[in-house]
């Protein structure tokens, strides 16, 4: 019996450490202190990492553990309504917030615009925030998050290079720090310089094989035209298509910062390396955009008028 006591006692111990409180929107949270007493300055740079998981699997949804941790400037008259920013006065650096909002609270409040395939009706998100630092100037601010930019380019690179080798793919580096492999030269009098319209067939994978994209494979599907250093493509894209010519045929593989970067896009994930099989079918001079149409409240000269 005095044992069963013991067994209970510890385990209402373990409950009441583990209860969530909630913020005046409602949103369960808990802190877990860092060791720090100090509060966050208002003003400062506030860094943070911070993860969204879903479902009973806990798949991210996003996450920037390991990779460049997110920022904004403290203001704590512009605080959140039913998210994280709303705990931040309880906060010191070091600390790690851990809260769950609810899929149908945030489609009422219109975070969410309806229900879906990943954002299901009675559904949780897992939030967690590690508050990493506080920096009261510019100069600290840019110094950090430069160094972070850094790492993640040198880790980018590092997981591409061990990609490229392990497949034994022969490449060049482009300026910025893609990498293309030519597999057919093509037509070397006929280059993708810059200012050209070079018209693609393509297929974009990432490292695993799981493809996103493509038009390479799919017949009647039409090409891609882009003007090549018209920066409407990702910068991976516009530095590598320069290496190719008309009737080549390789690869462009992207770092994640030279692609969709911190943000993704559509079903690629951020901070996610980009493998493009390219196949490049013609090489051409851009159409000249259309004239502007005349401005209609503008007097317009008669014909034969001097």
């Amino acid at each position: 019996m005095k044992q069963l006591t013991t067994v209970l006692a510890f385990a209402m111990l373990m409950a009441s450490c583990n209860q969530y409180d909630k913020t005046k929107s409602g949103m369960p949270f808990k802190i877990k202190k860092g060791g720090s007493t100090a509060p966050l300055r208002n003003g400062s740079f506030l860094i943070f990492n911070l993860e969204y998981t879903l479902g009973s699997k806990d798949s991210v949804i996003m996450s920037t553990f390991g990779k460049i941790p997110s920022y904004f400037r403290y203001d704590t008259t512009q605080l959140g309504k039913y998210n994280f920013t709303e705990v931040l006065p309880k906060c010191a650096v070091g600390d790690v917030i851990t809260f769950t909002l609810s899929i149908d609270t945030l489609k009422n409040m219109g975070a969410i615009p309806d229900y879906d395939k990943t954002f299901q009706k009675g559904g949780i998100i897992k939030g967690k925030v590690e508050i990493v630092a506080s920096l009261d100037n510019q100069e600290a601010f840019s110094a950090y998050m430069n160094k972070a930019f850094d790492t993640e380019k040198r880790k980018e690179a590092k997981e591409l290079e061990e990609y490229i080798s392990k497949n034994n793919i022969k490449v060049q580096k482009t300026p910025s720090g893609a990498y293309v492999s030519i597999d057919n030269l093509g037509d070397l009098t006929n280059k993708a310089d810059s200012g050209k319209e070079v018209t693609v067939l393509y297929k974009g994978y990432t490292e695993d094989g799981k493809v996103f994209d493509s038009n390479l494979d799919k017949p009647g599907a039409p090409p891609f035209k882009v003007v090549v250093g018209a920066h409407r493509v990702i910068p991976g894209w516009d530095e590598g298509l320069r290496f190719f010519a008309k009737g080549a045929k390789g690869k462009i593989l992207v770092p994640a910062m030279l692609g969709y970067g911190q943000r993704g896009a559509g079903p690629i994930k951020p901070f996610t390396n980009l493998i493009f099989d390219v196949q490049v079918t013609d090489v051409g001079i851009p159409a000249p955009p259309p004239l502007a149409s005349p401005n209609p409240s503008m007097p317009q000269a008669m014909p034969g008028h001097k």
